[in-house]
This record gives C-alpha cells, structure tokens and sequence, in this order.
C-alpha cells in the first residue's frame, strides 16, 4: 500500500481531476473523443501558513480548498466537453458560486433539520440529548434522500462512472501497480476516502458534537450549527485519515462505502483511461 501523501480526486463532466502533493490535474474526455488535460500548481493555505496544519484546523482548511477546488475544475471540465458552453468563472464569480453552494448546503443540510425538529417532536419531547439525536437522524435522512433522488438523474450516471473510474485509479496507485487500464480494472470503485464517506460522517459526528451543548432556542441552535460546522468537518476529515491508515478505524467508513453503491458505477475502459491520464499528470514527475 502506498504511504506518504495521498491522492484526491473529483469526477467530474465527463473527465476526472487529481489532486496530489502540490499538483492538480484534469483530464477530459472532449466530444472528438480527444483527451484534453489541464495541469496546475497548487499552493494550499497550509503551505503557507504552518499553524493551519494543526489536527482539525487542516481538516477545516482542506473542506474548504476542496470545495473550490471542486467548482473550479466543474467549470473547467464543462468548457471542453460540453459545446458551445461558457468560459470558465472569474475569481469573483466562483467565490459567490461557492459561497451559495454552502448557503445552500448548510441550509439543507443544518438549519432545516434543528427548524422541523420540534415540529416532529412536539413541545413535550424529551431530554436535549433525544432531540439532537432526532435533529441529527432527520438530517441524515435528508442527505440519503438528496444522494437517492440524484441516483436516479440519468444524465448523472456517466459523472457516477468517472467517479467509479476516479477510485480504481487511485486504489491501483496505492497498491504500487503501474497505471495502465488494464491494473486498474480489477479495484474497487468503492474507496474509503471519498468525499461521500466524508459528507456522511460530517452528519454524525455532528449529532454527538452538537449533544454537548443541549437544545437551546432556536436562534441560538442556528448560530451553533453554523459556528460548530467547521469543528465538524475538522474532526470528520481527521477520523477519515485514521481509517486510511490503521485498519482499526475502517468501521467508521462503512456506512459511507455503502453509500457509495448508489455514487459510483462500474466506469469502461475510456472513462478508466481518462482517470489514469489525470493521475499520471500529478504523480509522474
């Protein structure tokens, strides 16, 4: 098994993008068949900044590089495989991207959750520990919905198979096998690290987070859900690195590879190429 830095990656519109050491790259599969890639130097905040490489503060700074990193490359891969398509965001209009995508996320995902709970509960459920375990059950519930209604978009199967596609590659490069189609067909499209697993720990680990500080009003329970979800995502990111390296920990992704049954598909040999092609642009010197 490889050690040392691990590889990152994101299906995305009709390609796949890695990410690794310093290193971004994406390759995708143009309407000519033609592989175009984009190569890039990163430069992370924890790079410059040693302190944010602290336990928890790194999870909540790669959360965040993750994310723009994410819909940046979306709107790379969407200017050479869809026609006529708009050229990529300015600086600006991606921060105003991402900053609606959490609005949104963190609205779905955190607020409406603490808002219906009492609906649900009634004014005579019991103690601050049961609601917040309601609040975070009506929270997960709600991700199992939005991940099942997307599963069934058929225009998103094939962004399902690159992401399939995305995870043999990386498994065969962790496994020290040479990146050619044939390796990687024989892996796994279910990885322990994926984004997935990761959004699905962020809901549980909030329900224990959020335990310890009772069931305040309901404003105060927002601005704690908001405050709190960086913590969140902190601690999350840092169970899923225990459960990459030490066998001990990977329970804690189960639930997040079952998941990933409805997320990934069984990717063919061009998608798999493609894969292969943007890990071979970062980890190839």
């Amino acid at each position: 098994m490889q050690s040392g830095p691990k590889v990152g990656g994101q299906a995305v519109i009709e390609g796949v993008m890695m990410r690794y050491r310093e290193k971004m790259a994406i390759a995708i599969r143009k309407p000519d068949q033609q592989i175009f890639i984009h190569r890039e130097a990163l430069r992370s905040a924890g790079a410059r900044y040693p302190v944010l490489r602290l336990p928890v503060l790194r999870g909540m700074v790669a959360f965040v590089e993750a994310l723009m990193l994410g819909v940046r490359a979306l709107t790379i891969s969407a200017s050479q495989a869809v026609p006529d398509e708009e050229e990529e965001m300015s600086g600006w209009q991606l921060a105003v991207t991402v900053a609606v995508a959490l609005l949104l996320a963190v609205s779905l995902f955190f607020l409406l959750p603490t808002v219906l709970v009492r609906l649900l509960a009634g004014p005579e459920a019991g103690g601050p520990f049961l609601l917040n375990l309601l609040e975070g059950f009506i929270r997960i519930g709600i991700f199992l919905g939005y991940v099942f209604l997307i599963s069934r978009i058929k225009d998103i199967e094939r962004v399902f198979q690159y992401h399939g596609a995305e995870h043999k590659a990386i498994f065969c490069f962790e496994a020290g096998e040479s990146l050619t189609v044939d390796n990687a067909r024989s892996f796994s499209p279910l990885h322990p690290r994926c984004g997935t697993s990761f959004l699905l720990l962020v809901m549980a680990v909030s329900i224990l987070l959020f335990s310890f500080f009772g069931w305040p009003g309901l404003l105060e329970r927002l601005v704690l859900r908001l405050t709190m979800l960086p913590i969140v995502a902190g601690l999350a990111y840092e169970l899923i690195q225990l459960a990459g390296r030490y066998r001990f920990f990977c329970y804690l992704t189960a639930p997040g590879l079952w998941l990933q049954r409805m997320t990934t598909r069984e990717p063919d040999d061009q998608q798999l190429e493609v894969a292969l092609r943007a890990l071979q642009s970062v980890v190839v010197e």
